[in-house]
């Protein structure tokens, strides 16, 4: 059809055609999607019209991050925690190449996210326009294709609908994953020729519940014949968990964590034993090393290094190691498992669930059927490396019995969140959640505690934290920093603020980087550039609109007021002194550093 054609074929219609950033916030309310997260600009203004405009009538609004990273790890949470896409979007230059770092650690951790980013108007590339980052200036579109699955520059308005179309299905595709559009501002202010959008992108999005039957068949047969099997929980896990745990408890199977699976399993789970890798738990390690574990079952788990304690080929990567994912890309680091299992996760575990109920009707012998209530008793069943200090009643306050205390103050259904850096180790070994699920359906992003271990980067879950309480009304959030973290990011702070939004924001003051400073030590290197000036972060909150508490003691921490902290709006931040001194359980990782020739 010709240009005329196009334009006499809209020309009667009553409803003025959609500009492209109308048509795309149309996209998202498809979606469900409720916020796009990031920083107006002039390059990026159209868009922000159309999402004031639908503010106006109730659809997807804009939350205004304070550094297009944080934007980023805002959109990260959000989506962990509602299973949308997550939204995040920047002007062009400086805005866009300020997105890259929460981008890629989206990238790295398989969180679907859209990326909007602005260029100048077409017409002005090459010329040396203000802030130029098109193929002639700091080519944004190049430098979104190392950390995204798809980048691409909108340059005619007709292209708009095929490629974001195919952005979001990329992003959803496993291994899920962020997706770039780069949009001129001339081509987002453009008549999209359309009234409203022309594809049903929930549709296309349906995910078919894929099986192989003859591995399904092979995975069970290898479960029915072990005599001491074992589940290991990733993250990935999430939407099979229930299930999952209904299996292991009917087959008596040990339940073992990776750093990232922590939040989907009870640490009061009978046959929870602990987290592998990073920041774990003796009691795993033994699990592993046990000669009479015969099975090893791998579910959702990517096994990078700090989930196998440095690619451990003795304990966990060998042929007793069956590896189950809804993407073979994660199979690349298994190549010696017995059996690699592929698709969606939840099928895979209602047929083999299936297999073991049916068998028990015909009577067959199978490993056992005990029944478990939820919630009976809350013992542990794994081991921490610290005991006396997880007790301690000392001044400064031990980080392990913050870890003790936290969960005890805060409701069920608190969300925790831990930042890179020696947060994330004490809350991983010390942080146990008053979570009394044993088996059974439950929410596919109810896992209740968070982190982004393989990025890493410092200062996630401050903007993460937001995304979470936007995502879930109702749950406070518990975001586990240090002072590095926070000063790299916690100008974020404001955005729960002026969202009125509950976060509780835990900072571990230990005047310095406390991972790096006790990696230095136990490595042997010199101890340099770990050292931070003090800083008195309750009266930075209240300056910022917070509420803001010291905590020095046990005493101090036992003392606050949860429940005000968790009914009035808005954050709260804790300055928690701790004891410097402490070493967290890093070791796992040190030792991996020493043997690095």
């Amino acid at each position: 059809m010709t240009l005329l054609g196009t334009q006499h074929r809209f020309k009667n219609r009553s409803k003025p055609s959609l500009e492209l950033g109308d048509l795309l916030v149309a996209y998202l309310e498809q979606l469900n999607v409720d916020y796009v997260f990031g920083i107006p600009g002039g390059a990026i203004e159209p868009l922000y019209n159309a999402l004031a405009r639908s503010e106006r009538r109730g659809g997807p609004k804009p939350v205004v991050s304070r550094h297009e990273t944080g934007a980023a790890f805002m959109a990260d949470g959000y989506s962990r925690n509602s299973g949308k896409l997550g939204v995040c979007c920047s002007t062009t230059g400086p805005g866009a190449t300020n997105l890259v770092t929460g981008v890629a650690s989206a990238y790295e951790n398989h969180i679907p996210m859209l990326v909007i980013t602005a260029q100048t108007a077409l017409t002005s590339f090459g010329r040396g326009a203000f802030q130029e980052s098109s193929c002639t200036g700091v080519n944004t579109v190049a430098l979104f294709e190392s950390c995204t699955k798809y980048s691409t520059l909108i340059s005619h308005a007709e292209q708009f609908e095929n490629k974001l179309s195919a952005a979001i299905i990329k992003a959803f595709q496993e291994p899920m994953g962020p997706v770039h559009l780069s949009v001129p501002v001339d081509v987002m202010r453009a008549s999209s020729g359309l009234e409203a959008p022309s594809f049903n992108l929930p549709k296309l999005l349906h995910k078919p519940s894929t099986l192989d039957d003859i591995a399904v068949s092979e995975l069970y047969e290898a479960l029915n014949q072990a005599k001491k099997p074992v589940f290991l929980i990733g993250d990935e896990a999430s939407e099979a968990i229930g299930t999952i745990l209904t299996l292991a408890l009917k087959l008596h199977a040990q339940i073992l964590v990776t750093p990232h699976g922590k939040g989907l399993v009870s640490p009061y789970h009978p046959l929870f034993k602990g987290v592998i890798g990073f920041a774990g738990h003796r009691s795993a390690q033994q699990v592993l090393e046990d000669k009479e574990v015969d099975l090893v079952v791998a579910v959702g788990a990517s096994l990078g290094e700090w989930a196998t304690n440095g690619w451990d080929t003795g304990r966990l990567l060998n042929s007793r190691l069956i590896h189950v994912e809804s993407s073979e890309s994660n199979f690349i680091r298994s190549p010696m498992a017995k059996l690699h299992v592929r698709g969606r996760l939840e099928t895979i575990f209602e047929k083999a669930l299936a297999h073991y109920e049916a068998d028990i009707a015909n009577n067959l012998k199978l490993i056992g059927d005990e029944e478990h209530q939820e919630g009976t008793k809350l013992e542990r069943h794994f081991e921490l490396e610290d005991v006396a200090a997880y007790y301690s009643d000392d001044t400064p306050i031990k980080p392990q019995r913050l870890m003790r205390e936290l969960p005890k103050l805060f409701p069920p259904n608190t969300r925790y969140l831990a930042d890179t850096g020696a947060g994330f180790a004490w809350a991983t070994h010390y942080l146990h959640p008053y979570d009394r699920r044993i088996a059974g359906r439950r929410d596919a992003h109810g896992g209740l505690f968070r982190a982004a271990l393989e990025f890493a980067s410092m200062g996630w879950a401050i903007g993460s934290a937001v995304g979470t309480a936007l995502a879930r009304p109702g749950d406070p959030v518990v975001c586990i920093t240090g002072d590095g973290s926070i000063l790299m990011n916690g100008q974020e702070l404001t955005v729960a603020v002026q969202q009125n939004l509950v976060v509780v924001f835990v900072i571990l003051n230990d005047a310095g980087y406390g991972m790096v400073r006790h990696g230095q030590r136990l490595t042997g290197a010199e101890q340099i550039g770990v050292d931070l000036p003090f800083v008195d972060f309750a009266a930075v909150a209240q300056a910022m609109g917070a509420k803001g508490l010291v905590i020095e003691s046990p005493e101090d921490l036992l003392s606050i007021d949860v429940e005000s902290i968790c009914s009035d709006p808005g954050p709260t931040v804790l300055d928690v002194r701790v004891d410097p001194e402490e070493v967290p359980p890093i070791r796992l990782r040190t030792n991996a550093l020493k043997k690095i020739p």
